[in-house]
């Protein structure tokens, strides 16, 4: 596809995008609070991490790391060309389907690295408080190192469909005989 073609097909993504609203499914977490209430419940049901190297502390600190970067700044963005057409366009399809879909292994760019020994109840604290700061920020969110400028209605949902997807790796702990 030429590069003229492909930004047409961008520009109704894009254009397609306020009229997705809220209309996709969301259907692990549809509300913050249910979201906040499954991160507490890891403190009593913990869960194996399944096809990714990263343990369950290590996904809920790169889970953490994505809410307050929305907050105080990724440490890399895409190039602004990308946000705008590509980055944004990937977003206005999330949304409208209602679940995201990304490698589950891949760091935000330019985060630090995910502590492997840090204790599970540290990284469940973490992002809680992350969620809970998100909540009540009404500050001014910072553009998301892929997908842009986004409303704090388009972040709580893109963090939403961000936790969904990680969930969908969690399996319950089997005992080992």
């Amino acid at each position: 596809m030429n590069r003229r073609k492909w930004l047409g097909s961008s520009m109704v993504l894009l254009s397609a995008a306020p009229l997705a609203g809220c209309s996709g499914r969301l259907t692990t977490f549809t509300t913050w609070r249910q979201a906040q209430q499954a991160v507490l419940d890891l403190l009593f049901v913990p869960k194996a991490v399944q096809g990714n190297p990263w343990n369950l502390s290590q996904v809920l600190q790169h889970l953490a790391q994505s809410i307050e970067f929305s907050m105080q700044g990724y440490p890399v963005l895409k190039g602004a060309w990308f946000r705008s057409t590509v980055g944004s366009a990937a977003f206005a399809v999330f949304n409208a389907r209602g679940e995201m879909s990304h490698s589950l292994d891949e760091p935000i760019p330019g985060a630090p690295a995910l502590e492997a020994t840090q204790a599970l109840k540290v990284s469940v604290q973490r992002l809680l408080d992350a969620m809970e700061a998100f909540a009540d920020f009404n500050g001014t969110l910072r553009p998301h190192f892929a997908y842009g400028e986004l409303t704090k209605p388009q972040y709580e949902r893109a963090h939403l469909m961000h936790l969904a997807q990680h969930w969908t790796q969690f399996q319950p702990l089997t005992a080992h005989a």
